[in-house]
C-alpha cells in the first residue's frame, strides 16, 4: 500500500527529542526518508537509531551555515533530492521581562528561531526545491499570537516566524509551499516551565482537557509537509493547541 510521502526525502532540524523527533517519526510513517539533525552528532545519531529504518542522523547546529550546507549536500548526495524541510530547532534563553534581557540572549533567540529557518530554507531551495518543488514547515508557537509575562522575546521571535512564513510562501510560489505549525503547551523540555509544576491546572484550562503531546504536533507537521489534502495550502499557520487560545488557558 502506497503512503502519501513514499519516495520523498525530508530534513528535520532540532529533531533529537520532542516535537522534532515526533515529526520525523510521522514523516517516516508516511513513507519519507528522513534526516534528523541536532547540534550534537551523537544525539542526532541516537535519535535516528531510536526511530529506526529510513532515518539518518546528522550533526548540525541550526545556525551554523557550514554545517547546514554540509547537511543539505549530504542529503542531495545520498538521496538525490530534498522534498521536505521542517525548521523545528528552537530556543528560549531570554526568560524574564523584555527590558531585563541582554543583547546576547536576544540574538541567540532570534538566530535560532528566525535566522535558522531562513538559512536552511535558502539552502534547500537553491539545492533542489527551487527547480523541482518542495514543502517547508516552520515550527512557530501560539506565543506568536499572544503575550505573557517572561516570554516576551520568545513570543516576538515566533510572531516574526509566522510573518516570515507568509513572506517565504509568496516569494517561493509556485514551486515551494511554506507553512507553519503553532503548538500550544506541549510536553517537551523546551516548554517545561509552562507545564511541569502545574500540568493539571493547564489541562483544566484547555478546552480539550489535556496538554499536548509531541505526536499531536508531529502528525500535523507531516500533514502540512505533504500529506493528503495539503497540496493547495501555503502561507498558513496551523494552530494545534487543544483550544488553549480560546479562553483563560491562553499562554
Amino acid at each position: 500500500m502506497s503512503r502519501p510521502l513514499d519516495g520523498k526525502v525530508a530534513v528535520v532540524t532540532g529533531a533529537s527529542r520532542g516535537i522534532g523527533l515526533a515529526a520525523a517519526a510521522a514523516l517516516r510513517d508516511q513513507g519519507a526518508q528522513v534526516v534528523v539533525t541536532s547540534r550534537s552528532e551523537e544525539r542526532a545519531k541516537e535519535a535516528a537509531a531510536e526511530l529506526g529504518e529510513g532515518v539518518v542522523g546528522f550533526g548540525a547546529h541550526a545556525t551554523d551555515e557550514d554545517a547546514a550546507r554540509a547537511c543539505v549536500d549530504f542529503v542531495i548526495g545520498t538521496y538525490g533530492r530534498l522534498d521536505i524541510l521542517v525548521n523545528n530547532a528552537g530556543t528560549n534563553p531570554a526568560y524574564g521581562p523584555v527590558i531585563d534581557q541582554d543583547h546576547g540572549r536576544f540574538i541567540k533567540t532570534m538566530d535560532v528561531n528566525l535566522w535558522a529557518p531562513i538559512l536552511w530554507t535558502s539552502l534547500a531551495v537553491k539545492a533542489w526545491m527551487g527547480e523541482h518543488g518542495g514543502s517547508v514547515v516552520n515550527t512557530a508557537s501560539i506565543g506568536g499570537y499572544s503575550v505573557a509575562a517572561d516570554f516576551g522575546i520568545y513570543h516576538v521571535s515566533k510572531a516574526a516566524l509566522i510573518h516570515l512564513t507568509k513572506q517565504l510562501a509568496l516569494e517561493l510560489a509556485p514551486k515551494v509551499r511554506v507553512n507553519a505549525i503553532a503548538p500550544g503547551v506541549v510536553r517537551t523540555k523546551l516548554a517545561e516551565a509552562l507545564w511541569q509544576e502545574h500540568e493539571a491546572k493547564v489541562a483544566e484550562a484547555t478546552p480539550l482537557g489535556r496538554i499536548g503531546e509531541p505526536e499531536d504536533i508531529g502528525e500535523a507537521i507531516a500533514f502540512l509537509a505533504g500529506g493528503a489534502g495539503a497540496r493547495w495550502i501555503t502561507g498558513e499557520t496551523l494552530i494545534v493547541d487543544g483550544g488553549q487560545l480560546l479562553g483563560p488557558g491562553a499562554v
